[in-house]
């Protein structure tokens, strides 16, 4: 797969940023502004200014005549804004397979040289084995998003994988960090034969040069006690101009922000994480001895119904992993 370009998405952010630097520089306010370009909605200037919508030439032209920008800036910023124009032109280009739900992930992922994830119950999607996604969309849909049918989560499940592929793709990889809490892989996490599934393409995706991995196992403790709340993601990109972004996945409702301050704390908070879990070597073998110790639960549960079968006897062999 070649290298997937920065996303529409993206684009507009960078224009924003841009447009409220030289709103700031020239010495309007939004309201200022909205009345000299004779914009009928106030909150046109602002979702233009936070990216958050798709960007009019015609629009962006009025607000540079305004701002008096000078002619390479213009050239600059008309050419990125044609660029956050077509996300559907970039979606077909980019992606075999894409859904709603995988889309706004897709877009952040788009164009990264480093992402950072941390996940405090599951394992982020960007590393989900098929069958731990299905487990995963499946359980999602008792809450809040209906019924919906068996080929919908297909097309939810291949547009998971789409978004993997760029993990792996041959040039230009981006370097991706994760710190897994051992509670990804506990029981309630999902059945034996796939968590083992999940282990095993964790401990095959740990041997890529550009990927690392950290198992943050249960009893560790940070300073003071310190417990994350919440799981998130960092993203930088190649372009120095487009700005770091974090992302907040907050179960039913997720949270974007370009904010330097808010992210410099999340990235003191991945570093305080990377730092107490396991090092890359060592949870490449906590991989491949948690996949063995369920291999050899699964296989003690389907010996016999009698005593020598009881959960007492298989939790044994289970080891940490198993004992939940």
């Amino acid at each position: 797969m070649p290298p997937a370009s920065v996303s529409p998405i993206m684009r507009r952010r960078r224009l924003g940023q841009h447009l409220r630097r030289l709103r700031e520089l020239a010495g309007f306010t939004g309201e200022q502004v909205v009345e000299r370009v004779k914009w009928a909605s106030a909150s046109k200037l602002s979702r233009l200014e936070n990216g958050r919508s798709r960007p009019d030439p015609e629009d962006i032209a009025a607000l540079l005549d305004l701002y008096g920008a000078e002619e390479e800036v213009r050239r600059e910023l008309s050419a990125t804004a044609r660029a956050a124009g077509d996300m559907r032109e970039w979606l077909r280009k980019t992606y075999p397979v894409m859904t709603e739900q995988q889309r706004e992930w897709a877009q952040l992922e788009a164009g990264c040289v480093e992402i950072c994830e941390y996940n405090p119950v599951l394992v982020p999607g960007l590393l989900q084995t098929p069958g731990y996604a299905r487990v995963r969309i499946t359980s999602a849909r008792l809450v809040g998003e209906g019924r919906r049918t068996a080929d919908h989560l297909e097309l939810e499940v291949q547009a998971r994988e789409a978004r993997q592929a760029l993990l792996s793709r041959s040039l230009d990889a981006p370097r991706y960090t994760a710190v897994l809490e051992e509670a990804a892989f506990g029981h309630r996490a999902g059945p034996a034969e796939v968590l083992r599934e999940q282990l095993d393409k964790l401990h095959e995706l740990s041997t890529l040069p550009n990927i690392s991995l950290h198992v943050l196992p249960r009893d560790t403790r940070l300073d003071n006690g310190y417990v994350a709340p919440t799981a998130f993601s960092l993203y930088r990109f190649a372009d120095q101009l487009d700005p770091e972004t974090l992302a907040i996945e907050g179960g039913y409702t997720d949270f974007v922000s370009t904010d330097t301050n808010i992210i410099n704390n999340y990235k003191v908070v991945f570093e305080w994480l990377r730092a107490a879990a396991l090092s890359t070597t060592d949870t490449r073998s906590w991989l491949a001895e948690a996949s063995e110790r369920l291999a050899e639960t699964t296989a003690d549960s389907t010996v016999g119904s009698g005593p020598a079968t009881a959960p007492a006897q298989r939790r044994r062999h289970s080891g940490r992993l198993t004992e939940r």
